[in-house]
């Protein structure tokens, strides 16, 4: 592992400036019946505001909100029940003091969040549906390009690398020069390793052991391991909700690398370690 400064970027999202020169906290909003942690939880408009609200209180910076569950295996849900999912949502939060991101594959879904009030589109798929990289230019939105091979339902099959770190470079690349040939500007790019999406344990913990690699992109590194399943294997801990201690550490070591945001469930103990690390550094 390398240690990495953050860089000095400021993220404009719809005028709103989230200062990435210091480690920001992505709070992770589910909106779905079935995502592997936290399904059904915050399936209704309110109990998912009040979530929301305790995460802001718990100084989180943006909140991501999904209406569609990505988990392996998981199958793709229609563009009419991601709306009726997330909208109602975005529309509420709209008003508070935060910055809201859709983690969502299709253009209609986040056509409609930005127009009730979203800022970033995280997008597991990377702009690969028709018509994601024409509405990521028109939305003019800082976008979050993950890799990941295949869909949820085959991904697992696809986990076949001779170099993890140097073969997700060269296909996060790939993704970054189409993007920006089709008009995205490079102010608006974020890139995301993808951890635990066609990757077993041992791709994902070499992956993390050298993040600070993805610099050589040159883009602000969002890092999303929060309970995931090697992190409950190197832990030991089948359950993902006692995944916190494992998730929380994995983040810290992604911040030291360079990473400007971790997605997290855990929201007040990331907090409290990343307040530790900013005291030191």
């Amino acid at each position: 592992m390398q240690l990495v400064q953050l860089p000095n970027i400021q993220l404009n999202c719809k005028g709103q400036i989230l200062d990435l020169s210091k480690p920001q906290v992505m709070g992770i909003l589910n909106v779905t019946p079935d995502s592997f942690s936290d399904g059904g939880d915050y399936a209704q408009v309110m109990p998912a505001v009040e979530r929301a609200k305790q995460m802001i209180a718990q100084g989180v910076s943006i909140i991501d909100i999904g209406g569609e569950s990505t988990r392996p295996g998981a199958l793709a849900v229609s563009v009419e029940d991601e709306l009726s999912r997330v909208i109602p949502v975005v529309q509420v939060l709209s008003e508070l003091d935060v910055i809201l991101s859709i983690d969502t594959s299709h253009p209609d879904v986040i056509k409609a969040a930005v127009d009730a009030g979203a800022h970033i589109w995280n997008d597991v798929r990377a702009l690969t549906r028709p018509g994601a990289l024409e509405m990521a230019v028109d939305l003019d939105v800082p976008v979050i390009l993950m890799h990941m091979r295949g869909e949820p339902t085959t991904m697992n099959q696809l986990a076949c690398y001779d170099d993890v770190v140097t073969e997700v470079l060269t296909e996060l690349k790939e993704k970054i020069i189409l993007a920006q040939k089709s008009g995205i500007r490079p102010e608006n790019i974020i890139i995301d390793p993808g951890f635990g999406f066609a990757k077993n344990t041992q791709h994902n913990i070499t992956l993390l052991n050298e993040l600070w690699r993805l610099h050589e992109l040159g883009f602000p590194i969002l890092s999303g391991l929060s309970r995931k399943r090697f992190v409950g294997e190197m832990t030991a801990c089948t359950d993902a909700t006692q995944r916190v201690m494992g998730s929380v550490t994995g983040h810290l070591l992604s911040v030291q690398q360079g990473a400007s945001i971790v997605r997290v469930h855990d929201v007040k103990e990331t907090s409290q370690a990343l307040a530790m690390w900013n005291a030191l550094v």
